[in-house]
């Protein structure tokens, strides 16, 4: 996905010199800016930084605020949370001398036991462990449509961890709960930086304006209410229209996992329900059985 930048969102931070972090993560948090909070865990011997050290390092690998240490910790840190915000696992970094490393059997780079080892290449020789956490934007769902599968879907989605945009006419927007965001029409510019998601429920009212508009913004999926063959009808005429079949093929439906729903609150429920495979889709370490 296609991600905007904020400004200000951490300009004027002072890298060295920060020492409390919470006012400048919490604007980043309230910008939807994704960053990664570095702690400092433990340290043997002569290291700069301390356990209890904390930097913010922001989704360009800079270090909006906080310190950590200089060089000898700073390149490990910054590539490990740059994978962090990248698959939205957290890190546990041990940086030790090449002795260190030799005598516990493992090389720069290597993971043993959810623990990363790097070389120090600093005279110091100290050992740092530190504890790198991804803090990601809420997941977004955009809504197309004043349905009933809409409003369902406005009620359930919060309750999963969904911020809500609701994109419908400005006339039915005081029938959703007040909650969220209300936006008239979709284009590049609606869509932030969090992982969205887009479902179209429409039901005959600006079915084709929806689509376009879902067409037009970087998200993560675009999900339409309504039959295989409504489907296929809108498709031909976005077609007409010069969609690509690249495009195309972006427009996933039925929406919804097949769970035999039947009303409104229940094909909300199927919806959300594939919207958590596709996001959690990749997070999961092991495939879980039910019985």
């Amino acid at each position: 996905m296609k991600h905007t930048s904020i400004p200000g969102a951490h300009e004027g931070a002072a890298p060295e010199l920060t020492s409390d972090l919470q006012p400048l993560m919490s604007r980043l948090q309230d910008a939807s800016e994704p960053f990664a909070l570095a702690t400092v865990v433990r340290t043997i011997s002569v290291t700069a930084a301390k356990a209890g050290a904390k930097a913010v390092i922001a989704r360009d690998g800079s270090i909006a605020g906080g310190w950590i240490g200089g060089g000898c910790a700073r390149a490990a840190v910054i590539k490990a949370a740059r994978a962090s915000l990248e698959d939205g696992e957290t890190r546990l970094i041990s940086i030790q001398p090449e002795d260190l490393l030799s005598d516990l059997g493992v090389e720069a780079g290597e993971e043993r036991e959810g623990v990363q080892f790097a070389r120090n290449m600093c005279p110091s020789q100290g050992t740092m462990d530190i504890f790198v956490e991804p803090v990601l934007p809420r997941p977004s769902l955009v809504i197309c449509g004043a349905s009933p599968v809409a409003f369902a879907l406005s009620r359930q989605a919060p309750t999963i961890g969904f911020d809500v945009t609701i994109c419908a006419p400005a006339e039915d927007h005081a029938a959703f709960p007040d909650t969220g965001r209300r936006i008239e029409s979709l284009g590049p510019d609606t869509i932030g930086n969090a992982d969205t998601y887009i479902i179209v429920s429409t039901q005959g009212r600006g079915d084709l304006p929806a689509l376009e508009g879902a067409l037009s913004a970087p998200v993560r999926h675009i999900g339409f209410v309504g039959s295989r063959r409504k489907i296929k009808a809108l498709k031909d005429k976005l077609r007409e229209k010069g969609a690509s079949e690249p495009e195309l093929e972006r427009i996933e439906g039925p929406a919804g996992l097949d769970l035999g729903a039947i009303t409104p609150e229940e094909i909300a429920l199927s919806i959300l329900a594939e919207l958590l495979v596709i996001r959690r889709r990749g997070q999961r370490q092991t495939d879980i059985q039910y019985i």
